[in-house]
């Protein structure tokens, strides 16, 4: 799970996962937002709703679809048919595909290994046909969370400065580590005050990580707190949509630009 170079800034198929250690920390903004940048860098994205517990990706978009991974679970329907697409779809600039979630579903969780199994290989089958997939993951560290990771190419993990994310972030990557020892979770500090309380956020997680896994995490970005987050998620709009120039849309960008280029934050 180690950020790879990209020749001529093509994904080719990758996975990220974007996980988080506690709830309400701004993953699937996140996720909507990092689909929404990669896309305006030309590259075809799939953003699928990992979180059956709490999906809500097209309740963000203001998306209606016909299917969700509930009915590709239950064999009602192909993953390839349960894409809808966001902001005119992932043929156009901007633009970007998605499979839902169903709110309040605990398919996910009840997941025997060989359908976990199945539903991976199925993502990553799909994943083929664009240039990146994203998995918007459930918060916390459960069997089918960490079975999904584990699966992905990239995986960042969701942070801010409030104590209960940071130690439940280390668990996730506690347990994720358990289960391959060089699984290297990318850092993205969410909602920050400002740089110097991010880098004292990280700073805090790093040193964790570095005290008890014997692991330095690498910091891939941060995400400044800005009002048109929240203002874009009452209206059912992807932020940068809604405000183009917005500092979050910016910091977006940047951390899409560290993805795609295969580098980290500076």
């Amino acid at each position: 799970m180690k950020l790879a170079s990209a020749p001529h800034h093509r994904a080719a198929g990758r996975v990220l996962a974007i996980a988080s250690g506690k709830g309400g920390v701004g993953k699937t903004t996140l996720a909507v937002g990092m689909a929404r940048a990669l896309s305006l860098m030309d590259e075809r994205v799939l953003l699928m709703d990992g979180d059956l517990g709490m999906a809500n990706i097209d309740v963000q978009l203001g998306l209606q679809p016909r299917a969700d991974i509930v009915n590709v679970l239950s064999g009602k329907t192909s993953l390839e048919d349960a894409v809808c697409p966001a902001i005119g779809g992932a043929a156009e600039r901007g633009g970007f595909d998605v499979i839902s979630g169903r709110s309040g579903s605990g398919a996910l969780a009840n997941l025997s290994g060989p359908g976990l199994t199945k539903l991976a290989t199925g993502v990553a089958a799909l994943a083929l046909s664009y240039d990146r997939a994203i998995l918007d993951l459930a918060a916390g560290a459960d069997r089918a969370t960490v079975r999904l990771a584990l699966t992905a190419d990239d995986v960042i993990i969701v942070i801010n400065d409030e104590p209960t994310s940071l130690t439940d972030a280390y668990a996730f990557v506690k347990t994720l580590r358990l289960h391959d020892e060089g699984a290297s979770p990318l850092v993205v500090v969410n909602n920050a005050p400002n740089a110097n309380a991010a880098r004292d956020a990280f700073g805090a997680f790093r040193k964790t990580c570095e005290s008890f896994l014997s692991f330095t995490p690498t910091l891939a970005g941060i995400v400044r707190r800005d009002a048109t987050v929240p203002a874009a998620i009452r209206t059912q709009t992807c932020v940068s949509v809604r405000a183009p120039d917005c500092d979050a849309a910016k910091d977006y960008h940047a951390l899409a630009g560290i993805l795609a280029r295969g580098r980290e934050a500076a």
